[in-house]
């Protein structure tokens, strides 16, 4: 054997020694702090406890990924299971739980969080990110979606209520906010599959227009427009929210949405963004932003290597900005803000079901992705779910009117319209 070759194995085996003594070290930590039901198991086939009957098993496949757990964080850890490198047996809500654990034993912390990239976002940018998000294929959404396809925060009046009820609750929630009425132009930037727009027409009388750029959600919101027999009534096209005054004209549309989209907008396009919203709507017409927002006040992604992971793996060039960011970016615009809520605990549940739905289909989500995809797609649902919970980034309904030039606004002088 080559000197080379002998040298090389000397040191990948102190190097995986090392790396043992590392994860030791943490589950030394652990355990000290009352322990985690986790056991790892190495390459080597010898296994480490951390203290408590497992309910977890992380099984180590190679060197590489050893090294990710000698100083876990979140990011290191999902790259890990996505690449292969760990299995993972256990449930994937436990698992998240016990990766934070490990992060923070390690010195790791979700609340350090990595300085702002924000990035131009340009049309061709931001539909390579909805292609990579969006199409990974209608099969695939539709086996942990309520049967709407609604991919969105949920609006649970009980925190028993089903995903189905939930989902429904809050399509409404928003026609309300909104004030719909027949006969009026509706505008829903970023449509997705048609679940709003197909709501606001069947029980509000609206007519219509819903944009998406993705290829998977164009063709099949459609499809269901058409079966529904609403094809007179509701236009789907695949658009960009950049292209919509050129193609429209201004101030022809009486009320707009934007649901689950300006997370897609970047920080220095969101003046741009609403500027367009205020260009669409009319004077007196309601414009409706539903979006994720970071918890921090710099508007700095989740540390601890999540918010790396999920621009990798799941959402790219995703930027979230924080709410008062939002709000004064939309103030800037012209609009007069009537209503702010947080839905933060709402999304913690609307993704715990997602996570459980997904996990129950597992099987079957094999047949429609690659396992890679599946596994980033398992760790991303599982982790926002703890993560909403958990209040490292929050989302929120903002509602703002464009009052005439003396003024006035359409809407009531309480608030008590909203929930009847």
């Amino acid at each position: 054997m080559a000197v080379n070759e002998l040298f090389a194995r000397a040191t990948r085996k102190l190097v995986a020694k090392g790396t043992t003594l590392g994860l030791e070290r943490t589950a030394e930590t652990v355990r000290r702090r009352g322990g985690e039901p986790l056991a790892v198991v190495l390459p080597d086939g010898s296994r480490i406890d951390f203290g408590q009957s497992p309910r977890v098993v992380l099984t180590v496949r190679d060197d590489q990924a050893l090294a990710a757990l000698a100083k876990p964080t979140l990011g290191t850890l999902g790259s890990a299971f996505v690449e292969g490198g760990i299995d993972i047996d256990g449930d994937m809500a436990e698992v998240i739980r016990i990766a934070e654990c490990l992060s923070d034993a390690a010195g790791a912390n979700v609340a350090d969080r990595p300085p702002i990239q924000a990035i131009r976002h340009s049309p061709r940018l931001d539909r390579e990110a909805i292609h990579h998000h969006y199409d990974v294929g209608n099969d695939f959404y539709r086996l942990w979606l309520d049967p709407r396809m609604v991919y969105s925060c949920a609006y649970f009046r009980n925190p028993g209520d089903s995903l189905e009820d939930a989902q429904f609750a809050k399509l409404d929630l928003i026609c309300r906010k909104l004030r719909l009425r027949a006969g009026e132009r509706f505008l829903d930037i970023g449509c997705g599959w048609g679940g709003l727009v197909l709501h606001a027409a069947e029980n509000y009388g609206v007519n219509a227009v819903g944009i998406t750029l993705s290829d998977g959600q164009f063709a099949l919101a459609r499809e269901r427009v058409a079966a529904a027999g609403l094809a007179d009534r509701i236009e789907i096209l695949q658009l960009d929210y950049r292209d919509l005054e050129e193609r429209f004209g201004p101030a022809v549309f009486d009320k707009v949405a934007s649901v689950g989209m300006f997370e897609h907008v970047g920080l220095r396009n969101l003046p741009e963004y609403f500027a367009i919203a205020a260009t669409m709507v009319r004077p007196g017409g309601l414009f409706l932003n539903h979006g994720i927002t970071s918890a921090d006040i710099e508007n700095r992604p989740v540390g601890g290597g999540a918010g790396d992971f999920i621009d990798e793996y799941i959402f790219p060039h995703g930027e979230l900005p924080h709410v008062h960011l939002a709000v004064r970016e939309m103030a800037a615009q012209g609009f007069e803000l009537c209503d702010i809520e947080s839905l933060r605990r709402h999304y913690a549940l609307t993704l715990s079901h997602w996570s459980r739905r997904l996990e129950e289909h597992l099987d079957e989500a094999r047949r429609f992705t690659q396992e890679r995809i599946l596994r980033a797609w398992r760790a991303y649902l599982a982790g926002c779910a703890y993560g909403f919970a958990k209040g490292w980034m929050n989302i929120y309904q903002l509602l703002g009117t464009r009052p005439y030039q003396d003024g006035r606004i359409e809407v009531p002088l309480t608030r008590d319209w909203l929930y009847r």
